[in-house]
């Protein structure tokens, strides 16, 4: 054996091994489990409007898994086709591709066996029209958001957070075969409400986005120009919010759940703009966890005010 061969030897005996359980937990970690939880929060609750009252059980199960299943197939093309970007950003260079725990190939295979499962999966277990919107929001978040809009213009996640806003339509179609104007009024709530949560992300990363060459509203503009536009979409969430209540004959739970809540994120909305135009530090995660809370408390409201009597 000559001396190179057994450096490499060495080098290869030095090397952990990579178990099993890293290795699951690493094709986890690209589907994006924290963006799954959001996907949880606003699917069930819409079903169990749509049915008025409590599905069942295995249509609400298989409904998730196969919204899981979208949602992660969806996340795995977008770190595969964002994997240059990730490398150059604080707060995307642990993830699986970029440390190289899953090969590029690894990865584009993982998320076209998602995406043709979890069409198949609704095909079979729910209904065309809900298997058709979950192949729509794979599509429009892939290649209209990932592809074409995220590295091209500043309001790339205004339109392509649209992707974001199919698992409504997906979970009351579920229930019903159907559309409706309820969930198309939660699909423009979601719409209007993706800028003002992910812009003050965008602010907390702005050198990471500045790096990465993407052009995110919150690394292109200064504080005070970016707290006015969350402002103005933070009030067209809360007004949507507030078309449910006739149109869906919302009762009181709801209603209070949209003014009370909806105050509060318009509230932590004006105070980041105000501290941007003062100069101070603006604290955008502030809005910017104020918005998941705000979010997950409305659609909780949605969930049980069918339940109740009043």
């Amino acid at each position: 054996m000559t001396t190179a061969g057994a450096g490499a030897s060495t080098d290869s005996a030095r090397r952990p091994r990579r178990g099993v359980g890293r290795t699951i937990r690493a094709y986890v970690a690209l589907t994006k489990p924290r963006v799954l939880e959001l996907l949880l929060v606003t699917t069930v609750p819409v079903m169990i409007l749509a049915q008025g009252g409590f599905p069942n059980l295995w249509l609400v199960l298989a409904t998730v898994i196969g919204g899981s299943m979208s949602a992660g197939s969806a996340a795995a093309f977008n770190m595969y086709l964002d994997r240059d970007i990730d490398a150059h950003m604080q707060r995307t260079e642990n993830r699986p591709l970029v440390t190289g725990e899953v090969s590029p190939r690894g990865a584009l295979i993982f998320a076209w066996t998602l995406a043709v499962g979890s069409t198949a999966w609704l095909l079979a277990t729910t209904n065309w029209l809900a298997a058709t919107l979950s192949a729509a929001a794979i599509f429009f978040y892939v290649v209209i958001y990932t592809m074409l809009l995220k590295r091209r213009t500043e309001q790339n996640i205004v339109w392509g957070g649209i992707a974001g806003c199919f698992p409504v339509l997906i979970g009351w179609t579920a229930v019903t075969g159907s559309l409706a104007w309820p969930p198309v009024i939660l699909f423009v709530l979601v719409f209007l409400w993706t800028p003002p949560h992910y812009w003050p992300l965008s602010m907390k990363y702005r050198d990471d986005y500045e790096e990465a060459e993407v052009p995110m509203l919150g690394a292109t503009r200064n504080g005070s120009q970016v707290g006015l536009q969350v402002i103005l979409y933070a009030w067209a969430t809360v007004a949507c919010s507030l078309l449910l209540i006739p149109v869906a004959g919302m009762g009181l739970v709801y209603s209070v759940s949209a003014v009370v809540f909806g105050g509060w994120f318009v509230y932590e909305s004006h105070r980041l703009y105000n501290r941007a135009v003062r100069g101070t530090e603006p604290r955008p995660m502030r809005v910017f966890h104020a918005s998941i809370s705000y979010l997950t408390l409305l659609f909780v409201a949605i969930a049980v005010d069918p339940l109740l009597p009043f």
